[in-house]
């Protein structure tokens, strides 16, 4: 496998459930909402908010690898995908830095959340049609449940979903050849 332009720092999160083994059948990508990537590390670490993921996408590309893919984390909350509640157990949560309402995803961010999703898609054999946005889950999950109250927090944005998904798919087309 070819060397990472990127860089990889280990930062673990207490916020994950030790009992239970995480399927990785989808991908739901997220961003941080937090001006800085030391906020957005304090957030996942409190064990206080109960927030974890498995990796977050600094600006420059540095991920930072909270949990390994079968780790179950704290990242999506009431969420609904392919017919199953909880995504949180069947699900890798990726944290772009920044907010996508107010700043686009950096070439480098999307490259290196790519460069870290292809091996993973491959061995778990996740389709391109289980990496969704936050906001995906969430309103399925409301649609199912319109009187259970859920947070309302806006994600990532569909334009840089879009953004990410042509440029995942053109990817996994590469590898496909």
């Amino acid at each position: 496998m070819a060397k990472s332009r990127y860089k990889d720092i280990n930062y673990p999160t207490p916020n994950f459930d030790p009992k239970k083994t995480n399927l990785v059948e989808g991908v739901i990508l997220h961003h941080t909402a937090e001006p800085t990537i030391v906020r957005s590390l304090g957030v996942l670490t409190n064990t206080h908010k109960k927030v974890g993921t498995h990796v977050v996408i600094d600006t420059d590309g540095t991920r930072y690898r909270m949990c390994s893919p079968t780790t179950v984390t704290f990242h999506a909350g009431r969420s609904y995908l392919n017919g199953k509640e909880g995504c949180n157990n069947f699900t890798i949560g990726i944290e772009f830095q920044g907010n996508t309402l107010n700043e686009p995803l950096t070439a480098d961010q999307i490259k290196s959340a790519v460069e870290y999703l292809l091996p993973i898609m491959k061995k778990y054999k996740i389709k391109l049609s289980n990496v969704v946005t936050h906001e995906m889950v969430r309103k399925a999950y409301k649609k199912r449940h319109p009187k259970v109250k859920c947070s309302g927090k806006v994600d990532i944005t569909q334009t840089e979903y879009k953004r990410f998904m042509k440029y995942l798919s053109k990817h996994l087309d590469s590898k496909k050849k």
